[in-house]
């Protein structure tokens, strides 16, 4: 049973070698952590044995909080609410452990999309701080898997991954046992958009989810959950090479060598990247210049050339690389699987705006020699394999985008709940709580059509997806990407001075804010997507028998 203090038993806690202090309730003793805390002791000996809320959420969020209660929490004061008491206890008796145990497998379910119920709450209830299925709206796209998924990642997210984020985003690397975990829970098995491929999983498998019940919306969610913590160097480093740089060897690789290399990039123990863009072609994959030329026995590729900006490069073991081995042209494009153990590989990592720790990367290739069983699909057409694969990662790009818009948008509404000026709190003032109206209008329309072009993707074959909704994916890029710099920087407004500098309150926000760009160029800018769009939707209204 958790310990109970009155004030008066906290108040005699106020020196120096006995200090506790009181938050929202909760009684922390700090006597041990004085020499850790980042704002010196001084700070802390002045609210010795008193209510330190007012002081601790001046200059710390929620995920502060989350990262040391379990370890400084002593108990709560006797005053505070009853029901509050046991969810208080239990949070501060998790152990962040990222340690997974094997479960027992899901069973396979009988489900309809179209007759779904509406599903239990879930989450603050803040509205449009989660997609409306969240708070039991009806949906025919979501089920009851998808509700123990979601419930699954977010107590991983909650426990283990955002309290450290911050820590994680300053040193620019993501720990190794992070990204084993994902392995082990079946997350990277199921983030490919194809069917589970159990057969290289060794049983890894998702835990709330059997492998025959699997669809494209459960990937949205795995993608959607991790995109809560508010850091898009995090989302990458998970899943930012991987998702984009798999799904074209799972698909189009020869058997032998998909064999041998997917047991290990399912399981977390090897790393993948997709390696296009170049120093001179970036949106332009057409006129790429990295050059693969067949050996003089036809049994290997040479390959020389420089790639940029590659997410997760610097860690990769696996290179699914764009290379031209036939003449100028979308024509003369190839994909290879290009292996760091094949030596002439050299990685170096990039400074950029944002996206700090997910390891953006330049690469060279000097005389690396791939055997020709590494070819990626078929001699020369590799555009077509780029491009099918340029949906999947735009949708990536797009599911990450609205959610950090939803972040921006819930950090906002938080604290405009408790900030509180010219004598009244900030939600308060019709000024802000139009803010908050043209976030959540964007945010709601933004998403509902990303619903949409999910289940398209989910009823047609990749081919016809990849023709009939192209365009319509390439529109939704822009719009997310510009709805996320537009939540970005209303947030931004909102916090004021506390989403200009790094850490505390604003922490997500000023992030946030420097992943912007991240997003709205790579995949596709949004000039370039939004032609395509267009270009794209009459040339599939001509062929459909569109009337002018």
């Amino acid at each position: 049973m958790a310990k109970t203090f009155t004030k008066s038993d906290v108040a005699s806690h106020n020196k120096g070698d006995d200090l506790y202090i009181i938050v929202d309730d909760d009684v922390y003793d700090l006597t041990k952590f004085q020499d850790e805390h980042p704002g010196g002791k001084k700070i802390l000996t002045r609210v010795a044995g008193k209510d330190a809320s007012k002081q601790f959420w001046k200059y710390h969020n929620q995920g502060i909080l989350n990262k040391y209660k379990a370890s400084l929490q002593v108990g709560s004061l006797d005053s505070k609410p009853k029901d509050a008491a046991p969810a208080a206890a239990a949070a501060a008796e998790a152990k962040p452990s990222p340690v997974y145990a094997a479960p027992e497998p899901a069973k396979k379910i009988e489900v309809s999309h179209d007759k779904s119920e509406a599903l239990n709450p879930f989450g603050d209830l803040i509205p449009y701080a989660d997609p409306s299925w969240y708070q039991s709206y009806h949906s025919p796209y979501f089920n009851e898997t998808h509700a123990a998924l979601r419930a699954e990642v977010r107590e991983w997210v909650e426990t283990a991954i955002e309290p450290n984020v911050t820590e994680w985003d300053e040193k620019k690397e993501v720990p190794k046992e992070i990204f084993l975990e994902a392995g082990r829970r079946g997350y990277l098995a199921g983030l490919l958009g194809v069917k589970y491929p159990v057969q290289y999983t060794n049983g890894n498998n998702v835990k709330s989810v059997h492998p025959d019940n699997w669809d494209l919306f459960h990937e949205m969610i795995i993608t959607d959950e991790l995109s809560r913590v508010g850091s898009g160097g995090f989302v990458w480093n998970m899943i930012g090479g991987f998702g984009i740089g798999c799904p074209p060897a799972i698909k189009f690789a020869k058997k032998s060598v998909k064999d041998r290399i997917m047991p290990g990039l399912l399981s977390g123990e090897k790393r993948i990247c997709l390696a296009i863009t170049e120093p001179d072609a970036g949106s332009d994959v057409a006129n790429l210049t990295c050059e693969a030329k067949l050996s003089e026995d036809g049994k290997h590729y040479i390959v020389n050339g420089e790639k940029k900006w590659i997410t997760n490069g610097i860690w990769c073991d696996y290179f699914t690389t764009a290379v031209r081995t036939g003449g100028e042209g979308m024509g003369g494009v190839s994909l290879l699987l290009i292996e760091r153990s094949f030596g002439g590989v050299s990685t170096r990592r990039m400074d950029c705006q944002g996206v700090w720790s997910s390891g953006t990367t330049y690469i060279t290739f000097e005389d690396v020699k791939v055997p020709v069983e590494n070819v990626i699909g078929k001699v020369n057409q590799g555009f077509k394999v780029i491009m099918t694969n340029f949906n999947h990662e735009r949708i990536g790009i797009i599911i990450q985008s609205l959610r950090f818009s939803r972040v921006c948008y819930e950090e906002s509404v938080k604290y405009a709940n408790k900030r509180q000026t010219f004598g009244q709190k900030l939600i308060n003032h019709p000024v802000i709580r139009m803010k908050l109206a043209h976030m959540a209008r964007q945010i709601e329309a933004s998403y509902n059509w990303l619903e949409n072009l999910i289940y398209q993707c989910e009823k047609m074959g990749e081919k016809e997806a990849m023709l009939r909704l192209g365009g319509a994916i390439a529109g939704l890029k822009a719009q997310s990407t510009l709805t996320f710099e537009f939540c970005a920087r209303e947030a931004s407004q909102i916090f004021g001075g506390l989403s200009y500098s790094r850490g505390g309150q604003g922490a997500k926000v000023e992030r946030l804010y420097r992943d912007v760009r991240a997003y709205a160029i790579p995949g596709g800018s949004e000039e370039i997507m939004l032609d395509l769009s267009m270009r794209q939707g009459l040339k599939v209204g001509q062929a459909t028998g569109m009337k002018l």
